[in-house]
């Protein structure tokens, strides 16, 4: 059985190589219908990553917020929460290492205080977060000028601040907001250098600050409490968010009793659902696009199949009066479908993928976006790979079927 079947794919991939015009025209077909489907769905792949880098780097849809609960609503009435849980930078620490889903994480308090600059006179009440380092991973907001504060300065209290554009642009008093830069402000009479500015923003309102967490004692005041610290984690990818979720309910259930009661966890479930619901909806309508192209390809190997019958019947009626039996007939012209497609989606994948990254490079260029690169992945390859071997077997089977039930006499007669 496993002999026949072997001796009639040589047979098929022989009588391809005997014929290499007629093997090209009927792979010339599956070529630029698989090209059209890598190069739709790779191009889908590219803007897929680019829209998720985009809104991880400058939206909360990855992000999820746990927050102590100061009181709760009883009856009607808002009744104070009794011994709530008091997070800290450690607790951080150990989300961060028992989920590695977690890509960025970050725990900040936010208070007020006023902030004066000496050399122009100028003072303002400012809203002051101050936050771990990791708070960069969320950054919405690009730096100006200047640069974060680190590990060690944050974990040493340095005496460091950043400061909003618009409230640089006040305290500056008529110069540059950039020429705050490395001076001294003070913060409820403390100096503090300020190492970076953030850059302005269309609808930019109120003055914001920011500092070291370990310096919020200091910056707003003795009676400030420290019970009350956001944690916010932010997931790889947006798959990865429930999974994320649980995992920080499990992390609360094994150390407080009832800390549904006393903690609350944020999410942006709608607009992930929405996300998501995008990102499925572009790959179906990319993926039917080039999958019509594809479906014109198919049609061309039958087409070029049909007619090899035609023009290779009297070699059937001899195969067949030698011995060969209907199934060999037909595993040989199905072997040789399926080796067309294969072959035409090995030459397709290269050539959609060269469309792509020349329409990527082309896109980047004109539009001036630095984020946008080349992608291709697995399921794209996987999807290419696939529809090729069932285009091969769908549009070869009837005319590998009509090709085995020719009549031996008459096909030797056959002129």
């Amino acid at each position: 059985m496993i002999t026949a079947v072997l001796a009639a794919v040589s047979v098929g991939v022989g009588a391809l190589r005997d014929n290499p015009l007629r093997t090209i025209l009927s792979t010339l077909g599956v070529i630029v219908g698989v090209g059209a489907l890598v190069s739709v769905l790779s191009l889908g792949d590219a803007m897929e990553s680019f829209v998720r880098g985009e809104l991880a780097r400058t939206t909360d849809v990855q992000a999820v917020t746990v927050q102590v609960r100061s009181r709760i609503l009883v009856d009607g009435e808002w009744v104070p929460v009794r011994d709530v849980p008091i997070f800290t930078p450690t607790h951080l620490e150990q989300l961060q290492r028992e989920l590695p889903m977690v890509r960025g994480a970050a725990m900040f308090l936010n208070g007020s205080a006023r902030v004066a600059w000496l050399r122009s006179g100028k003072q303002r009440q400012v809203g002051i977060t101050a936050t771990t380092p990791g708070i960069d991973a969320f950054g919405k907001t690009a730096l100006a000028v200047g640069r974060p504060f680190t590990v060690a300065e944050a974990t040493h209290n340095a005496p460091v601040i950043l400061l909003s554009y618009r409230l640089a642009a006040e305290l500056a008093a008529g110069r540059p907001a950039e020429s705050l830069l490395d001076e001294w402000v003070r913060v409820r009479g403390l100096p503090r250098q300020v190492i970076g500015i953030f850059a302005a923003f269309t609808g930019e309102f109120g003055y914001s600050a920011r500092v070291p967490y370990s310096a919020a004692g200091a910056v707003f005041g003795p009676n400030f409490s420290r019970n009350a610290p956001q944690l916010m984690l932010q997931a790889r990818t947006v798959e990865d968010l429930p999974g994320m979720q649980h995992g920080i309910e499990d992390w609360l259930a094994s150390r407080y009793r009832n800390w549904d009661d006393k903690v609350e966890i944020k999410a942006m479930e709608q607009q992930l659902e929405q996300v998501t619901q995008g990102f499925g909806v572009m790959k179906l309508f990319l993926g039917t696009l080039a999958g019509i192209s594809l479906l014109v390809g198919g049609i061309g190997i039958m087409n070029i199949m049909l007619a090899n019958v035609t023009e290779r019947t009297r070699e059937i009626g001899i195969r067949k009066a030698l011995g060969a039996r209907a199934h060999d007939i037909n595993v040989q012209f199905l072997t040789e479908a399926v080796t067309i497609a294969c072959f035409g989606c090995a030459l397709g994948v290269a050539l959609g993928a060269t469309i792509t990254a020349g329409a990527v490079m082309g896109i980047r260029a004109w539009s001036k976006v630095e984020n946008l690169h080349f992608v291709i992945s697995p399921s794209t390859l996987l999807v290419a790979v696939g529809s090729s071997a069932v285009i091969g077997l769908v549009f070869g089977t009837y005319p590998a079927r009509r090709a085995s039930r020719l009549s031996p006499i008459d096909a030797i007669r056959h002129e």
